[in-house]
This record gives structure tokens, C-alpha cells and sequence, in this order.
């Protein structure tokens, strides 16, 4: 810019010249005006010189400016490219610097690589010497194993002889033998093949080939029919058991909500409260409707869970038994006063609803145990507890469907259970220092207790 700067001002200068020349020197065009006398010769050049030389003048001074002005201008870009010429300087001298050390490490590696095939050089020669030497001793050895091999050869090939008779004999024997198996291979089939026919046709007898009659009304005429969508309920009731259960009727629910689910209740003496009562919100919250059937025992928990089922079947000589809740408890006496407030709660939640379904109060059911029997253990047969509302119907037939494999095959399949006299027991069975057969029972968790029928003491508490 400063440069563009000063070339327009000399322009301009220059371009003042011919108008002062062209007005001082040519003049202005004709005009039809009165002649003037013109001035002597030498008097306009005289005049015309001292013209040039002041506009002369005038565009040195104006030049002059212009230079200084430029000057001016150019200082900064002079100093910044004697800078940046110094930083170049500079950094040439570090470059420089650094390729004289690379190059001082290259000669150092060169040294070092040249010193490093020396030595591979003396090893390869030491190589190459003892390689000689070993090939010499081995060409001698070699000559040797020849020699003793033309000598083996000789025997081996009389060996080979006799080795091929013998293989031959072998080859006829083992033609003989391969003749045998395969007789042998086709009687064993045969053998097989009828073992096959006999397993399909005990299992074909052994299995129920018809199709289960699923049905939402499944008695009639005092039948009960039982299908396939079949819970067994035997033993102490358990958290196990209940999660059992549950998982049983969620699962029979998932199938279809239209059709039954049977729990059935051979024998069971009852058990813990807490698993009842979720056994007994599973029933209440199952979209199909679960139907309780008893064969022959429904005690304490058992028998609560029988007549607070939406409905309810039962043969005429099985036994129900309610009766008053209780424990099995330890401690000081204010750790007994807090376990009988927790029983009594317990007692207002499972037997209010037993005493509601059979029209009496609470107190009343309670009364009515211990008028029936002095132990406070109420039992009747189901014709009877049918009147008491405790069962809803009694089925003089319970026909099964669910039953579709052998049981004397299924049984054999399984490891033995112990059985008492009341139902199969879930707990494993142990003898005490007197001798006397028990179980005991699963530890509970806090806040829940026991419903149980246990006259003889045969479930104890684990310690």
C-alpha cells in the first residue's frame, strides 16, 4: 500500500506538467478576441524555464514526501523480515544441529553393525569349521550303518518271507472271523429289534393314550373328575410347598383361565400360617377358579385352606379337623406375651373367615371346638363337615385323569419316601437319644407360627 501510495502521487505530479505546459506554452485555443502583442522571444523562454523549474521543484519536494512517507511505511516490514530472517537463521542452525547429531548416531550405528558382522562372521567361520568336522564323523558313521544295513537288509528280506506267510494265514483266519461277526452281528440285531418292539409295546401299555376331558363343571351325579391341572398338597405345609403351588397355578392359569385347577389334599396335617395364607391369596387372586379336593386328612392349616377354597370336594369318610391355633415358642415372659399377641392376630385372620363361612362369630367357633371335644380338636367326617360348611360337596366318586404313566414303572423311577400315617412326609425322618421316630420341622421366619395337628410330637422345631 505504502508503495501504490507513492507511484499515485508521482502520477499526479506528472499529470500537472502538461496542463501548466499546455497553458503556459501552447496556450488556450484561438479566440476571436483583439490581437495582443507578443512578448519579445527571450522573455518567454526566460518565463517558461523559471515555470518548469518551480513545477520541477514543486514535484521533487512532492517526490521527497512521498519517499519518507514510503520509508515510513516499509520500517515495520523491514524489521519484521529482519525478525523472521533471524528465526529462519535460527532455526536453520538448530536443524542443522540436529542433523549433525543424527548423523554422528548413524555413524555410531555403522560402527556398531560393522562391529556386529565381524563377529557373525568369526562365529559363521567357527560354524562352518565344527560342521565339517561333525560331517566327516557322520560320513564315517555312515559308511558303517551301511554296511550293517546290506548285512540286515539280507536277513529282513528272509524275515519279510516269512512274515508275509504268516500274514497270509492271519488273512484267512481273519476272513473266517469276519464271517463269524457277521452272523453273529445279524443274530444280535435280531435280538435287538425285538428288545426295541418289546420297550415300544410295555411303553405303549405302560402310557394313556386318550385325550384328557377338560371340563369347567367336573362333577356330576357325586362323580368328581379330576383333570391333568392337578396340584398335590400332602405333608407340612411350607413356604416351599406354597411356592410350589403358586408357581403350579400361575402356570395352569397361563395355559387358560377357563377350566379348573384342582389342589389336592391327601393327607396333610397342616403347618405354617404364613404359607398358608399365601397358598390361600394365590387360590383368591387365580383368574380360573381352584377347587380343593381331600382324599383322606385336612388338619389346622390344611383344613382352613379346604374351606376357604371357592369351592370344595371331599370323600364321605375323609376327616377335616380344625381347630385352635398354636406355637412353639422360647424366651422370657414378655418375649411369650408378644408371641400369644402375635398367635391371637394370626387366629383373627384365618379363623374369622372359617367362622363368617359358617354363619357363627368367632367366639362361637372357638366354644364349639372344645364342646366337641375336650382337646379343642374339632373333626368330622365330610358327610358331616359338609353341613358345618367346612366342604362344599361330597363325591362319593374322584375319578382321575391326570394319572397318564404307569405307576408301578414312575415309582420304580424314584428314590423310596418315608410315609406316616396321616400322609407322605416332606421332611426327612431321624430317630432320638430315646429312640423315638420324629422330624423336624423347617426353622420360620419372624412373625409367623405353626397351624398344626401334632398329637404324638412327631414335628419338632429345629433348634
Amino acid at each position: 500500500m505504502p508503495l501504490l501510495y507513492a507511484r499515485r502521487s508521482l502520477s499526479v505530479a506528472l499529470l500537472v506538467v502538461p496542463s501548466v505546459l499546455g497553458s503556459a506554452a501552447w496556450g488556450a485555443p484561438a479566440q476571436p478576441a483583439a490581437p495582443v502583442a507578443a512578448p519579445p522571444p527571450a522573455a518567454s523562454t526566460a518565463a517558461s524555464q523559471a515555470e518548469l523549474k518551480k513545477i520541477q521543484e514543486q514535484l521533487s519536494l512532492e517526490n521527497s514526501v512521498a519517499e519518507a512517507q514510503l520509508r515510513k511505511e516499509l520500517a515495520p516490514l523491514a524489521a519484521e523480515k529482519q525478525r523472521r530472517d533471524m528465526a529462519s537463521s535460527l532455526q536453520r542452525q538448530k536443524l542443522e544441529a540436529e542433523l549433525s547429531a543424527q548423523q554422528a548416531e548413524i555413524e555410531k550405528f555403522n560402527k556398531q553393525i560393522d562391529l556386529i558382522n565381524r563377529r557373525l562372521a568369526l562365529k559363521e567361520a567357527e560354524r562352518k569349521s565344527r560342521l565339517d568336522e561333525e560331517l566327516a564323523a557322520t560320513r564315517e558313521k555312515l559308511d558303517k550303518l551301511r554296511n550293517a544295513n546290506d548285512l540286515a537288509s539280507a536277513e529282513l528280506a528272509v524275515k519279510t518271507r516269512e512274515i508275509a506267510l504268516r500274514e497270509q494265514e492271519i488273512r484267512l483266519k481273519s476272513t473266517e472271523m469276519q464271517l463269524k461277526k457277521i452272523d453273529l452281528d445279524a443274530h444280535v440285531a435280531r435280538i435287538a429289534s425285538d428288545l426295541e418292539v418289546r420297550d415300544k409295546r410295555d411303553a405303549w401299555h405302560n402310557r394313556v393314550l386318550t385325550d384328557i376331558a377338560y371340563t369347567k363343571e367336573p362333577f356330576k351325579d357325586g362323580v368328581l373328575t379330576i383333570s391333568d391341572r392337578r396340584i398335590a398338597l400332602n405333608g407340612v405345609v411350607t413356604m416351599d410347598m406354597a411356592d410350589r403351588i403358586t408357581e403350579r397355578v400361575n402356570f395352569f392359569n397361563n395355559q387358560t383361565k377357563e377350566f379348573p385347577i384342582f389342589i389336592v389334599i391327601d393327607q396333610s396335617p397342616g403347618g405354617s400360617v404364613a404359607a398358608g395364607y399365601k397358598i390361600l391369596k394365590t387360590m383368591k387372586g387365580s383368574a380360573a377358579p381352584v377347587y380343593v379336593v381331600v382324599k383322606s386328612f385336612a388338619a389346622s392349616m390344611a383344613a382352613g385352606i379346604t374351606t376357604l377354597a371357592a369351592r370344595s370336594f371331599a370323600y364321605p369318610n375323609a376327616i377335616i379337623l380344625h381347630h385352635q391355633l398354636s406355637g412353639f415358642a422360647g424366651g422370657n415372659l414378655t418375649e411369650h406375651r408378644e408371641h400369644v399377641k402375635e398367635l391371637e392376630e394370626w387366629w383373627k385372620r384365618l379363623a374369622q373367615p372359617v367362622a363368617a363361612k359358617m354363619g357363627i362369630s368367632i367366639e362361637e367357633f372357638l366354644k364349639r371346638m372344645y364342646q366337641n371335644r375336650s382337646s379343642g380338636d374339632w373333626q368330622e367326617f365330610a358327610d358331616v363337615a359338609k353341613k358345618l360348611k367346612w366342604v362344599d360337596e361330597v363325591a362319593e366318586t374322584i375319578r382321575e385323569q391326570s394319572f397318564v404313566k404307569n405307576p408301578d414303572v414312575l415309582e420304580a423311577s424314584l428314590p423310596p419316601v418315608p410315609r406316616r400315617y396321616y400322609g407322605a412326609a416332606e421332611l426327612a425322618e431321624t430317630t432320638d437319644s430315646n429312640g423315638k421316630a420324629h422330624a423336624k420341622l423347617p426353622r420360620l421366619e419372624p412373625y409367623d407360627a405353626y397351624f398344626l395337628y401334632n398329637p404324638d410330637g412327631y414335628y419338632r422345631l429345629t433348634q
